[in-house]
This record gives structure tokens, sequence and C-alpha cells, in this order.
């Protein structure tokens, strides 16, 4: 978003990237439930941070804004550990998923995903920004706080280990 532009309105940013938050925090969590909740808890943050935001990188913005909310609920989870629930509990709760999770999840591969999830998050994170997401390098480094080397570095020895990990599975 250059400079120049209007600052976005919460609901367009909602309707504008919803989707793709949601298809970036699956792909990071590899939970549907997860993902929504960390998908909701970035529009909160954004609904706050609206007012203070000045024009300049609106995705590098975001995509700040996405990572930190996955980075902290990973820090509570690990707080907190939570148990689930028995699986005849769990039954119960099930729902139909909505057509965003079904197109999220069938996007990718049962194997890519898992093969995305067993990766390190620095590294999962830049590829699933880059090839899931579609952020440009220097996106990517604005959003992750480092180097556009960095990112380069991140996603080419990402996507090996992805390579090597679906070849050897």
């Amino acid at each position: 978003m250059a400079s120049n532009e209007a600052i976005p309105t919460w609901e367009q940013v909602a309707t504008d990237y919803g989707r793709v938050i949601y298809n970036f925090a699956y792909r990071l969590t590899g939970n549907r439930d997860d993902a929504s909740d960390l998908a909701q808890e970035v529009l909160v943050r954004v609904r706050r941070g609206l007012a203070t935001y000045r024009p300049g990188s609106f995705e590098g913005w975001l995509w700040r804004i996405t990572r930190n909310a996955f980075l902290d609920e990973v820090r509570r989870k690990q707080r907190r550990p939570t148990t689930e629930l028995p699986a005849e509990d769990r039954s119960a709760l099930v729902t139909s998923p909505t057509p965003d999770d079904v197109l999220a999840e069938t996007r990718l591969s049962d194997e890519m995903q898992a093969a995305l999830l067993n990766l390190p998050y620095e590294f999962r994170e830049a590829v699933v920004m880059c090839d899931v997401v579609g952020l440009t390098y220097q996106e990517i480094a604005d959003a992750a706080e480092v180097p556009v080397g960095t990112v380069r570095s991140r996603i080419h020895r990402g996507r090996l280990m992805l390579r090597d990990a679906l070849e050897a599975g």
C-alpha cells in the first residue's frame, strides 16, 4: 500500500485479507480450529491497530501482526499446556467446515502439510509467506523484521528441506 493511499477500514481488511490470513494461519498451525482462532486474533489486533497505523507497507504491517499473534499463541501454549477432550466428548463439538476451511485444507496435500509442519518455524514461515500467501521477499522481510537476504536463505533452505522430506516420505 503506497503512503498516498487511504488507510483501509477494518471491514475492508477483513474482506480483502480474511481468507489469506486464515490460509496462512492454517499452514502455520496445521489445525482448523487453531487457524480460525489465530485469524480472529489477528483481525482483533488489526481493529485496535488501525487507529495508530501510518501509511507505509500495509501488508508488511499486517503480516507482522499475524506472525506476532502466532508466536504469542505458541508461547502461551508452552506456558499453559492443554489436554484434548476424550474422543467421545469431541464428537458433540464437530461442525461441518466452512467453504474457506475446505479451500484452505485442499490446496496442499496431506504430505505437503505434514512436511511444512515439520520445518523449523523460521523456514516454515518464509516458505508459507512466499509460496502459499504470495508475498514478495521484501514484504516477508518487513513482516519478519529480518534482511531480505535472510528471507532468501530461509526460503531456499526451507524448500530444500521440504523436497528432502517429501522424497524421503
